[in-house]
């Protein structure tokens, strides 16, 4: 598939701030098909928002925090990811900022709850299961909590990662963004490492499949790799940051190809300036955490 050059913003755009119309240094971004709206991690507003993905809403709902920055709970602190758990009708949150994992309901604004304490948490996915995984950003490993185990208290299970800071094939270095296929394979944007690794289920070590060149904005480098969305026939969708592109790398392949941005740094339609959340709608249209030009961008199927 290719998507379009120019992007249409469908959420901010319109300088940082704290405005229903605007965003501040947003993260992670997750798209509900069935209510077409996107929410979106405003990470410095301390808040979730929600946006109407119909390309016409001039503004967003806050629907997590956005009773200033805190650790009360009914407030977040640098919020750098959200995902909706469909089955329970509520927002997980990573609450970056609090080191906490925070659920809150959509349905009823007092239900809110703190689900994992004292975890540097920064990216996370929920599967078909109701199982939750979550990138421990300082202990450099990705956990995972049997939806029995969630809001119980429990450490987790290190499923990735967990045996200290470094480069070696079975270690991450600040891991942030992750995806979970049906077969419990982990993909983690190792960020500082600048690479992305699978992890097959049960593995005591990892396997580089993007990225892993050193520093560079070569096709097959990364840099500072975040936001990742891996398909069916296991192609890997990654924000490679500090490049401000989005790039593809197939099943397999030892380089990648740039599927959007890689225009150099700016705020033109064909650009982007560190991205960082990274997601489909259900058109498959891919939908981008533009984090410093503090928008939403939609790039069409060409």
């Amino acid at each position: 598939m290719k998507w379009k050059v120019d992007g249409q913003t469908i959420a901010g755009g319109n300088g940082y701030g704290g405005e229903l119309n605007q965003l501040f240094f947003p993260h992670g971004i997750y798209v509900d098909h069935e209510e077409q709206c996107i929410y979106i991690a405003d990470t410095e507003n301390h808040r979730i928002i929600k946006w109407k993905l119909d390309g016409r809403s001039d503004h967003g709902e806050i629907v997590a925090g956005g009773n200033g920055q805190g650790n009360r709970i009914d407030q977040l602190n640098y919020p750098t990811d959200v995902i909706l758990d469909e089955k329970k009708k509520s927002l997980i949150i990573c609450d970056f900022g609090n080191r906490r994992v925070v659920r809150w309901s959509l349905q009823n604004p007092n239900d809110k709850e703190i689900l994992i304490e004292n975890i540097s948490c920064w990216g996370l996915m929920m599967n078909e299961n109701g199982d939750l995984f979550v990138s421990d950003w300082e202990n450099h490993s990705v956990k995972r909590w049997r939806k029995d185990e969630i809001g119980k208290g429990g450490e987790g299970i290190i499923v990735a990662g967990g045996n200290g800071r470094g480069n070696k094939l079975n270690q991450l270095n600040n891991p942030t963004h992750i995806f979970v296929d049906r077969e419990e394979t982990i993909y983690v944007s190792d960020k500082e490492n600048r690479r992305v690794m699978k992890w097959y289920k049960g593995a005591s070590e990892g396997i580089i499949v993007a990225g892993g060149q050193g520093q560079g904005n070569n096709l097959n480098q990364l840099s500072y790799p975040q936001g990742l969305v891996v398909n069916e026939v296991g192609d890997i969708y990654v924000a490679d940051s500090d490049n401000h592109r989005i790039m593809c790398w197939p099943l397999g392949s030892k380089e990648g190809r740039v599927v959007v941005g890689g225009n150099g740094r700016g705020k033109g339609s064909n650009q982007l300036s560190l991205p960082i959340g990274l997601s489909f709608d259900a058109e498959n249209n891919l939908c981008v955490a533009d984090c410093h030009n503090h928008r939403i961008q939609r790039f069409g199927i060409n």
